[in-house]
């Protein structure tokens, strides 16, 4: 073990492969922090630079890039209030508050923090306990995945914004938008009006960078009032925050980091949903839910740490079963295809020191990232100086270059303009967008999941409680659903008495 972790180290630990690490980091921040640039797209960029690259070269820059892109969401988020990859959604919610009170440095400084120590918890998490986790999420089966799923959608009740009716539509839609194309199974067409650019359905990418993005700068384009003049001159005393409130957070910082890790083992969900139900648990266990939307420390708290812990989870089938857990794990995966690697459990076996050499570079491009953000503090900020009226107009084209360099379709563009307009429009109406984009990832997985089950038991579902699993994610989901409409009923009859 001893000389195996010395051979990894002498690996890694080259001039190229820092080099390599450096560049990857940056690239992925950039990637990250450029809204409709995600790590997913920076990964596939820097697949085919590994060509000529040894495997430990190659994958290190990937993975490097994988880390740097999933931090450099926040940068975005917090700053223009437009989440530069879906991991980041939630930062926005307490993030841009934050910054629009002047608290930019240390939002980004909580933010910055909490995404390294998110890491470095899941890539611990990855090194010791891979092998037992994995076989947990091996006995996982289509119930099981729609058990998951389903109850994930019971946070729709914690992120409605108000109206719990117009939280509930929201999410609906979004569930209700994934049937548009070919189904899953038996890929028949549905809703299409005989339009084949519907056949694909809508990317997750157009979706997302249309209802944030467009949205955001339609509402700004339309915004008369006089442009706020931006307080540049904020003080960052150490990382942002004192170490009482470091002390303070450790509850919420842990169990947002085992919701990272544990929604990033189950392939399909990641970062965008693990960041969305962990604000929402830290949302229910606070002591002043109605902080939360404000630009408290608890919310930015809660999503940065679950989405990077969201790596390490993705990680572990990806390295010990073979099985991608998430859109960028699945290019990680032809990382090692390329290079003549097969994961799974003999890759342990055959290439140890490879393993542990990528888990170094794991660890080494976490720490790199840290400082580059760190010490990157106050030129993000500057961000902020830029004039509105030049702002906006860049974010526009880097949006329709993100929708369309992914799948080189205009009709995601198209789609980018038109989920634009309809998050605009729930803006004004004031229905929440959060619900909606839960509901569109999640809809798929459960449709998805739901007729493989149904397939598999003769088309009986209630196959779904002989399954120990599956019986106790749907009665947390019916307990979860009574729970809310319970606490929503006495709110009400409060406020009636009143």
């Amino acid at each position: 073990m001893g000389s195996m972790l010395l051979e990894s180290l002498a690996l890694v630990l080259s001039a190229k492969v820092i080099l390599l690490m450096v560049l990857g980091v940056v690239f992925g921040i950039i990637f990250g922090a450029i809204p409709g640039l995600t790590a997913t797209m920076g990964v596939a960029l820097g697949l085919p630079l590994t060509f000529g690259m040894t495997p430990i070269e190659g994958l290190s820059l990937l993975s490097a890039i994988y880390i740097g892109g999933v931090s450099g969401g926040l940068i975005s988020a917090i700053l223009l209030k437009i989440p530069g990859t879906p991991s980041s959604i939630a930062t926005t919610f307490d993030g841009s508050p934050m910054a629009a009170r002047g608290e930019a440095g240390r939002a980004l400084g909580i933010g910055i923090t909490y995404s390294f120590i998110g890491t470095v918890f899941s890539l611990i998490v990855l090194v010791f306990i891979a092998p037992p986790i994995a076989d947990i999420a091996l006995k996982f089966g289509p119930f099981e995945y729609f058990a998951v799923s389903l109850f994930a959608l019971t946070i729709i009740s914690s992120l409605s914004e108000g109206s719990m009716l117009k939280a509930l539509i929201s999410g609906v839609l979004g569930i209700g938008v994934t049937t548009i194309g070919a189904a899953p199974i038996d890929g028949f067409p549905r809703f299409t009006f005989g339009i084949s650019a519907l056949d694909a359905g809508f990317d997750i990418l157009s979706v997302l960078i249309g209802m944030y993005a467009v949205a955001e700068v339609l509402d700004m384009a339309g915004d008369r009032s006089p442009a706020e003049k931006v307080n540049m001159d904020f003080k960052v005393k150490g990382l942002g925050f004192t170490f009482k409130e470091f002390c303070d957070q450790t509850v919420n910082m842990i169990r947002s980091a085992l919701i990272g890790i544990g929604v990033g083992i189950l392939p399909g969900l990641g970062g965008a949903t693990s960041n969305l139900i962990a604000y929402a648990a830290a949302k229910n266990s606070s002591k002043h839910p109605e902080k939360f939307g404000t630009g408290i420390m608890d919310g930015i708290v809660a999503s940065e740490t679950s989405n990077n812990a969201s790596v390490g989870g993705a990680l572990i089938p990806l390295l010990t079963l073979g099985i991608p857990g998430d859109a960028v794990t699945a290019l990680m995966l032809g990382g090692f295809m390329i290079h003549g690697l097969t994961p799974g459990p003999l890759l342990f076996t055959n290439n140890g020191s490879l393993v542990y050499g990528i888990f170094i570079a794991l660890f080494v491009s976490t720490i790199l990232m840290f400082v580059l953000e760190f010490f990157g503090i106050r030129v993000f900020t500057y961000v902020l100086k830029i004039p509105k009226h030049v702002l906006y107009p860049v974010v526009i084209v880097l949006s329709v270059i993100g929708a369309f360099g992914l799948n080189n379709r205009i009709s995601d563009v198209y789609a980018l303009l038109i989920f634009g307009f309809l998050g605009y429009g729930m803006n004004k109406f004031k229905y929440p967008l959060a619900p909606f984009v839960l509901g569109f990832i999640l809809g798929p997985i459960i449709e998805t999941n739901l007729r493989r089950g149904l397939s598999f038991a003769s088309g009986d579902f209630m196959t779904i409680f002989t399954r120990p699993i599956s019986c106790v994610f749907i009665v947390l989901t019916i307990g979860t659903i009574v729970f809310q409409t319970a606490k929503g009923i006495m709110s009400l009859r409060k406020k009636t008495e009143a």
